[in-house]
């Protein structure tokens, strides 16, 4: 149930992922890479990578199946490390841990 939930989700969301242009623009840049618990396949990983994309002020995310590891890069000033975690949670996963890359 949950994945069906999930790929609705990202079906629905994936028209136009891409990026704003200002999100792109050249600016202070804080990448993190989480430690996640919860992907069981590769479409859990494209799929969360699809999502978080769409976040106000992430510039890019890859995550890894099945390592679990979501390295997100993003413009503090727009986004807080807590507010990915806490979205990442909302999508059903588990961050491990984090660190600053």
């Amino acid at each position: 149930m949950f994945r069906r939930q999930f790929m609705q989700i990202v079906a629905l969301t994936s028209v136009g992922a891409l990026n704003p242009i200002e999100s792109m623009a050249a600016g202070a840049r804080t990448t993190v890479i989480f430690q996640v618990k919860g992907f069981t396949c590769i479409t859990c990983a494209v799929g969360l990578d699809t999502l978080l994309g769409k976040e106000k002020g992430i510039v890019s995310s890859r995550s890894t199946y099945p390592e679990g590891k979501v390295t997100v890069v993003f413009d503090p000033k727009e986004c807080r490390e807590e507010t990915i975690r806490k979205f990442i949670a909302e999508m059903g996963f588990s961050v491990v841990s984090s660190h600053s890359a």
